[in-house]
């Protein structure tokens, strides 16, 4: 069988991100400038940092793309040619962009970049998806409320030159594709220029017109009804029917999430990934791939729109909190052989007799107990109380630097 590998596409909120990013499988990895990006919660990047970033890929043979995907306003239209003539000078692999007139302004301004159409745009045929290829697109960031089945026939009658992109994991949104006006009327912050509050997370009663101030509960349930909060999306264990339907490139959300949930899904997402291009007739599932993507901050696991509406099973009712079950306890600081001292810094705190996994690129499941730890000052201790403090640890396997070590909480 001719498989052609997808791109596997991570997010980078900040260098220390993108870092983690490249460093643990992406091919390719999205970021934002200060401004004109749906992310304002997330570091993002200066001017020119985001040319630090280009060098940064490009050097190690990978791709980093620009988002641009606000809904412009009047007011952003006469700022976005310098913006726009910056990123032409950089040279970043592709601008994602979601208006139409924010398109047309890139094909003057930055007409050396390839624009990909942001899943803002609510590309859900195929028929928008060659317009958009007439404007000037080479790539179209999929809707995510497609089926699998809608997205083979996209591909099917699509000329092949026009890629498609899906996000495969991460944070869904209540507005499916992401338009959403509840956050600029509940909270004045316009999530259409990137400083969503995240209403649908919020817990919600019902107030009969007649009785104010009298709250009604939507269900039977303490915790009152959090009818708009979804659960977070995982195709992991379903990368054989994505490449089979010809999607091109797999995303990642998470801008705003930390170096150590980037590094954790980009490397469960690279192994998968590998293991299912290198042999596709004799793939199976590795399930420690599954548990791995457990280990990050994430809300309940579900499958999104692929297999149909998800209807009831795609909403989280209880609650809008994270299951967060494992924590980075250090960061390894230099390469070292099996056996050896090794210069970390502490992210968290622990002690003598802890177990600790390593998080290093390509392989999972390796595990020590904290036998001897040491100081900045090679004192033995007994525990690292303060974070963020230099300790020396014995491991018994082979690390590199930028090595995590992480634990249960």
């Amino acid at each position: 069988m001719n498989i052609k590998k997808p791109e596997l596409l991570a997010p980078a909120g900040s260098f220390d991100k993108l870092k983690a990013a490249v460093r643990y499988g992406a091919d390719a990895v999205y970021v934002g400038g200060t401004d004109f990006g749906l992310r304002a919660a997330s570091k993002n990047f200066s001017d020119k940092e985001l040319s630090e970033a280009v060098k940064y890929c490009h050097e190690r043979g990978k791709k980093l793309y620009v988002t641009v995907n606000v809904i412009a306003r009047n007011g952003d239209i006469d700022r976005l040619p310098a913006y726009l003539s910056l990123l032409n000078e950089i040279k970043p692999d592709a601008l994602i962009i979601a208006d139409i007139g924010v398109m047309a302004l890139a094909k003057e301004y930055a007409p050396d970049v390839p624009i990909h159409v942001s899943t803002q745009a609510n590309a859900t045929n195929y028929l928008s998806a060659l317009q958009y290829q007439k404007l000037g697109a080479s790539r179209i960031i999929l809707a995510r409320e497609l089926s699998l089945s809608e997205i083979e026939t996209m591909r099917e009658k699509l000329p092949p030159e026009l890629e498609l992109e899906a996000f495969v994991h991460g944070a869904m949104c209540i507005s499916y594709s992401g338009r959403c006006h509840l956050s600029n009327y509940m909270a004045a912050r316009d999530g259409n220029h990137g400083e969503c509050a995240q209403p649908c997370r919020w817990k919600y009663f019902l107030m009969e017109e007649k009785r104010p101030g009298e709250y009604y509960e939507v269900f039977e349930e303490e915790n009152g009804a959090f009818i708009l909060n979804s659960k977070d999306l995982n195709m992991i264990e379903h990368i054989p029917e994505l490449v089979k339907a010809g999607i091109s490139s797999f995303k990642i959300e998470g801008r705003v999430k930390t170096a150590y949930y980037v590094a954790t899904v980009v490397n469960a997402y690279r192994q998968a990934i590998d293991a299912y291009c290198d042999d596709p007739e004799g793939y199976v599932f590795d399930k420690r791939l599954l548990s791995e993507v457990c280990k990050v901050s994430h809300r309940a696991y579900h499958t999104g729109f692929f297999f149909g509406h998800p209807k009831e099973d795609g909403q989280v009712y209880e609650s809008s909190s994270y299951i967060r079950e494992y924590e980075v306890a250090a960061v390894v600081e230099e390469d070292a052989k099996a056996g050896g001292l090794v210069r970390c810094t502490q992210r968290n705190r622990f002690a003598a007799g802890d177990r600790l996994e390593i998080l290093t690129p390509g392989r999972t499941d390796e595990s020590f107990t904290v036998s001897e730890m040491y100081d900045g000052g090679r004192t033995p201790i007994e525990a690292a109380p303060h974070p963020t403090m230099e300790l020396y640890l014995r491991i018994p396997f082979d690390v590199k630097a930028g090595d995590m070590l992480r634990r249960p909480k």
